[in-house]
C-alpha cells in the first residue's frame, strides 16, 4: 500500500468519526429537546403516555418527560366567555327570546379527566348544549309575565342547575349574564293594553279617593259651621240684641250727611237717639 493510499484510508476513517459525532450531538440534543415540556401561564398540561392518558397533570413551568413515549397537550384553564342566542317557551306557553353570556373556567388539576371523556371540543359538547338546556327549564316554571318580573330569580335558577350540569364534566361556572328578554308581537302588545288598563285603573281609584277626601272635608266643614251657629245662638240674649240695635243706630248717625232725605209722601225717616 503506498503513502497515498494510507492517506486516503486515514482521511477516511477521520470522517466517519466526525460524522458519528455529528449523529450523537444531534440524537443527544434531539433527546434533550424532547425531554423537557413547558407549561405556559393560563393552562395546565394533560399527559399521554403511549396514547394513555396519565393521572398526572403538569402546571405552568418547565416539566421532564419521557423522549418520544410521552406527549404534552396543553389546555386552558384560565376564564372563557360563552354568549349565545335562545328561544324558549314560558309556562303560558309564551314564545321568549334572550343572549345568555357565560364565563366559566376548567378545573386545572382535572383537564386529564375532562380531556379524557369529552376532548377538546368541551365548549360545543358540553357548555353550549349545557347553557341551552338549564333555560329552557327553567323558562318553562314561568309565566311570561313572571320571567319580566322575577328576572333576577330566573337568572339565579338558570346559573344553580347550569353549575350542576357543568360540574360533571369538572367545568366551573363563573358568571352568567342574561339580557332583556323579547316576545311575540302579539305578546308585547297584549302586555302594553294591560298596563294603560291598570294605568287607567289606577287613577279612577286615586279620583274616588280624592272625591270621597273632598267630600269628607266638606261635611267636616260644614259640621264646624253649624257648631259655630249653634253655640252662637247659646250666647244670644236680649241684652246683646239691644246693644247691637244701638251699635247699628250709631253707625247710621256716624254716616249721616246732615242733610234730610227728599221723600214725597210717608214719614220721615226718624232716628231714635236717647239724649245724655
Amino acid at each position: 500500500m503506498n503513502d497515498d493510499n494510507v492517506v486516503n484510508m486515514n482521511s477516511f476513517k477521520q470522517g466517519g468519526k466526525l460524522l458519528v459525532t455529528i449523529l450523537v450531538i444531534a440524537v443527544i440534543a434531539l433527546l434533550g429537546t424532547q425531554s423537557f415540556t413547558i407549561i405556559s401561564a393560563g393552562h395546565s398540561g394533560v399527559v399521554l403516555q403511549l396514547g394513555a392518558v396519565q393521572p398526572n397533570v403538569m402546571q405552568e413551568g418547565l416539566h421532564f418527560k419521557i423522549p418520544f413515549v410521552q406527549t404534552v397537550i396543553p389546555i386552558e384553564v384560565r376564564v372563557q366567555k360563552s354568549e349565545m342566542s335562545q328561544t324558549s317557551a314560558s309556562r303560558d306557553l309564551q314564545n321568549v327570546s334572550t343572549t345568555i353570556a357565560v364565563n366559566f373556567h376548567l378545573e386545572p388539576n382535572n383537564v386529564n379527566k375532562l380531556y379524557q371523556q369529552v376532548g377538546l371540543d368541551y365548549n360545543s359538547r358540553i357548555v353550549d348544549p349545557a347553557i341551552a338546556e338549564a333555560f329552557k327549564s327553567v323558562t318553562a316554571q314561568y309565566t311570561a309575565e313572571e320571567l319580566i318580573s322575577k328576572r333576577s330569580e330566573v337568572s339565579g335558577k338558570v346559573k344553580e342547575l347550569l353549575t350542576q350540569k357543568l360540574s360533571t364534566y369538572y367545568i366551573v361556572l363563573d358568571e352568567i349574564n342574561i339580557r332583556e328578554f323579547t316576545f311575540s308581537e302579539e305578546f308585547n302588545r297584549a302586555i302594553e293594553s294591560k298596563q294603560i288598563a291598570e294605568q287607567q285603573a289606577l287613577k279612577s281609584k286615586l279620583d274616588l279617593e280624592r272625591i270621597k277626601i273632598e267630600k269628607e272635608q266638606e261635611i267636616t266643614k260644614a259640621q264646624a259651621q253649624a257648631e259655630a251657629l249653634r253655640l252662637q245662638k247659646q250666647e244670644v240674649t236680649p241684652e246683646l240684641i239691644q246693644l247691637r240695635q244701638i251699635e247699628a243706630q250709631l253707625e247710621a248717625i256716624r254716616k249721616w250727611d246732615g242733610k234730610m232725605p227728599n221723600v214725597t209722601g210717608g214719614a220721615m225717616p226718624f232716628i231714635d237717639v236717647d239724649k245724655q
